[in-house]
């Protein structure tokens, strides 16, 4: 979600000048203050707006001119991930969110299934537009300068995810085991939340934390494989990002991640499956090497922000 604000807050304005305004928070409003900012303030401010898009899953109750972006209902699907306020919050705010929208945009057509179910949105008002990979993401990325910063001296399978319960980062940890006597270990770039339920049993895992964005190009050109055994996607950006910087991808079948791998991924149906899979990708991964890149070339972050402009542009008219 924090990369689609991004993205699309430093696109859309050059896309038609002055027909945007970013607003955003002060960076010490995070979290509960930052909601409080959305609820009280945003509304305010942009009260003489012709529209509000919201682009992270939430936006102010009060607006009745938003183009809202929802990007998974995982909260309502699987609450007990989530704190429980978090979880409470999402339950009694998101219907009435995608009710009072104008237009909704989600990033999958899974995504789109599981709002018309959980939220019982109109899907004649929902518009699928995925997420795009930043040119940045590619083979020729620096891989040595994020080696010698994050201390990577061993060949490594990539995760990068954040350490909650739907990650399910603790089914790598024996696919770290079984690797570690090829002298490859498994990394996992990515921290905690405070609105997610943390994942504990990760003994084994090589833990970055939070690794800098300018390092995350040459991060995912340098894996031998990357591996997000996700219980739970709405899309799963990683997955187009590792095959843009030539890396060979295994992943689950839960949520949108074959639709958003579009069959150059090794999927995996079950975390049991996970340490095989890998020797086998890692023993030969070219093939889907060639698959990851041909995938990710189809996603740009320019074609997203043009589609959403787009609808923008029919909501206010």
């Amino acid at each position: 979600m924090e990369r689609w604000a991004r993205e699309l807050s430093a696109r859309l304005p050059a896309l038609r000048p002055g027909a945007y305004e970013v607003m955003r928070p002060r960076p010490a409003l995070a979290h509960r203050a930052g909601h409080a900012w959305e609820q009280i303030v945003l509304p305010v401010r942009a009260r003489r707006a012709a529209l509000l898009l919201c682009p992270a899953n939430l936006a102010p109750v009060a607006s009745t001119n938003t183009v809202l972006v929802v990007h998974d209902a995982a909260a309502l699907r699987h609450p007990g991930w989530y704190s429980r306020l978090y979880a409470e919050w999402q339950r009694r705010l998101l219907p009435v969110l995608v009710r009072r929208a104008l237009r909704i945009v989600t990033v999958s057509a899974f995504s789109r299934g599981e709002l018309v179910d959980l939220v019982g949105a109109d899907p004649a008002r929902i518009e699928v537009i995925p997420g795009g990979v930043d040119a940045r993401f590619n083979p020729d990325a620096d891989q040595e300068a994020a080696r010698a910063v994050l201390g990577l001296r061993r060949p490594y399978v990539l995760c990068v995810a954040s350490h909650t319960s739907r990650k399910n980062l603790e089914a790598l940890v024996p696919a770290a085991r079984s690797l570690a006597a090829d002298g490859v270990e498994v990394v996992v770039a990515g921290g905690h939340r405070p609105q997610f339920a943390n994942e504990g049993g990760l003994e084994g895992l090589r833990l970055l934390g939070h690794v800098d964005d300018a390092l995350l190009p040459g991060l995912y050109a340098g894996a031998a494989a990357f591996a997000l055994p996700s219980l739970y996607e709405g899309f799963g950006l990683p997955v187009l990002e590792a095959m843009a910087s030539g890396t060979p991808v295994v992943t689950t079948r839960a949520g949108a991640l074959p639709e958003t791998a579009g069959g150059a991924a090794r999927l995996v149906g079950d975390a049991s499956e996970l340490p095989g899979a890998l020797a086998e990708v890692l023993a030969d991964p070219a093939e889907l090497r060639a698959k990851g890149l041909a995938r990710a070339a189809a996603f740009s972050w320019d074609r997203t922000a043009r589609a959403v402009d787009a609808l923008c542009a029919s909501a206010a008219a």
